[in-house]
């Protein structure tokens, strides 16, 4: 099946979960995937993949001994992930992130993307979400995630450094993409 009729097919099926009626753009994945400086990232993991079009940037610019694992909530999306990148960690729960990546092995992450729909969650599965992802990312780590408004600058200020926000006009709906850098605590 192609791969905007699943979306769209999953989008009518849970609106809230899948947040938006098409895949995220090209536009918008480079505008992520280039964020990061790939030579330093060990291990990484996309929040919320979908089809896959950011995991087939991330795919592109992964070192071969990195360590990506995927999460995706939809079954039949995350059947196709398994069978399109095979060399991938596919998993259902990002609540259940920490405890994933201990499984596999991984203390923390380099880096995390995200295109989940955070503000059609329930403020207590995103504090959970918000929560895994703090935990799960090394100190000055990097977290980078996609949404449709500006409602996730609060919260996201709370745990990170945002260090820029960018527009992606050319993505259906629009988006903006935050880049944050964890905290170091001392």
């Amino acid at each position: 099946m192609n791969q905007h009729l699943l979306f769209l097919e999953r989008f009518l099926k849970s609106p809230r979960n899948v947040g938006s009626v098409a895949p995220s753009s090209r536009y918008l994945a480079q505008k992520m995937v280039k964020q990061v400086n790939w030579s330093e990232i060990r291990a990484v993991a996309e929040l919320g993949s979908g089809t896959g079009p950011i995991t087939r940037y991330i795919q592109s610019n992964v070192n071969p001994d990195t360590k990506v694992f995927l999460f995706e909530m939809d079954h039949l999306m995350r059947t196709r992930l398994r069978l399109d990148y095979p060399g991938f960690s596919c998993h259902a729960n990002a609540a259940r992130l920490v405890n994933t990546i201990h499984q596999k092995d991984t203390r923390h992450l380099d880096c995390i993307f995200s295109g989940l729909p955070f503000f059609n969650f329930e403020r207590g599965l995103r504090d959970t979400l918000m929560d895994q992802i703090v935990h799960a990312l090394k100190p000055g780590g990097m977290f980078i995630a996609f949404q449709y408004s500006l409602q996730m600058k609060k919260q996201l200020s709370e745990h990170f450094i945002i260090e820029d926000i960018k527009l992606v006009p050319l993505n259906l709906p629009p988006a903006f993409v935050y880049v944050c850098r964890k905290k170091i605590t001392i």
